[in-house]
């Protein structure tokens, strides 16, 4: 079962610490179990609780009134607030469609979001500080390696789909080659890439996740690609990443080669002369457009 402490409900559910005391205290929403040391631990439940208390009262409901409600009553309002489109409340959907790995949840939050703002401000606006906050649930071990999947499976499945709606650029140039390095898996950052410059116009060719180098080099001699663009995520040794880097801007000649992701930025002064860095993702397509 889950534990969380209260800095950890305060960061996905975007309620103060202090709040929360008060909450439990003043009216029992929450009954937290105490370590030996007296730290307070949360279980799952009592975090849907707690988002479930959230949004009624950031939808202008006063918290002694929702007080005053039975579970089933708070359960009937949240529902309403799950079946009707609020972007506000778009990143404490998500997470609750997560805790509770409600399919049906998260595809129509992503819909209505996609609908209202597109993918592109779906993505930076709510997806990634989605992302961010969830990042604490694999931390203290209380999402499992399914929970993940399912999670990282529906936002992949959302971004090919819209990305397919895309026109296949011309190849009247040199494509943009996509790729993760071997025993890299996390694609999502690496798609959503794939999709803004394919949304621009420009051309591409993704080869996706953990990417054998020998086969790296071989497109890369094939292909001739204008640049080369990658993600790194999964922690690595730091000598173990500048020589790779080094070995590909060796294969890889005059091409330029960007990367994103939380590896590229923690190491970001080793690899200053190897790799350009891609800091702001709004501006990805600008960088092969000039």
């Amino acid at each position: 079962m889950a534990e969380y402490k209260i800095k950890d409900l305060e960061t996905l559910t975007g309620v103060k610490a202090h709040t929360i005391r008060i909450w439990e205290k003043r009216y029992g929403f929450v009954n937290p179990d105490r370590t030996d040391t007296q730290i307070r631990t949360y279980s799952n439940q009592e975090l849907t609780m707690l988002l479930n208390v959230a949004m009624l009262n950031k939808t202008g409901m006063k918290i002694s009134h929702i007080a005053q409600l039975n579970s089933d009553e708070i359960a009937s309002k949240v529902w309403e607030i799950k079946s009707s489109p609020n972007d506000e409340l778009g990143i404490e959907k998500l997470i609750l469609a997560l805790v509770e790995m409600d399919e049906v949840l998260f595809h129509k939050t992503l819909s209505d979001l996609v609908q209202s703002v597109g993918l592109f401000n779906t993505f930076l606006d709510y997806l990634i500080p989605f992302l961010d906050r969830i990042g604490i649930m694999w931390l203290v071990g209380s999402i499992n390696t399914a929970q993940e999947h399912f999670i990282s499976h529906l936002i992949r499945q959302r971004v090919i789909a819209e990305t397919d709606k895309l026109d296949i650029p011309s190849k009247t140039e040199a494509p943009i080659m996509l790729f993760l390095p071997e025993h890299e898996w996390h694609e999502i950052s690496l798609l959503f890439y794939q999709y803004i410059l394919r949304k621009n116009g420009i051309n591409t060719v993704y080869l996706g996740q953990s990417l054998p180098f020998d086969s790296l080099v071989e497109c890369i001699d094939k292909i001739q690609p204008k640049a080369i663009l990658t993600s790194w995520l999964t922690s690595v040794d730091e000598k173990f990443m500048i020589n790779y880097f080094k070995n590909l801007g060796r294969e890889a000649k005059s091409i330029k080669i960007y990367a994103g992701g939380y590896q590229i930025g923690k190491h970001s002064e080793a690899l200053k002369d190897m790799v350009h860095q891609i800091n702001d993702i709004k501006v990805l397509s600008k960088l092969f457009t000039i």
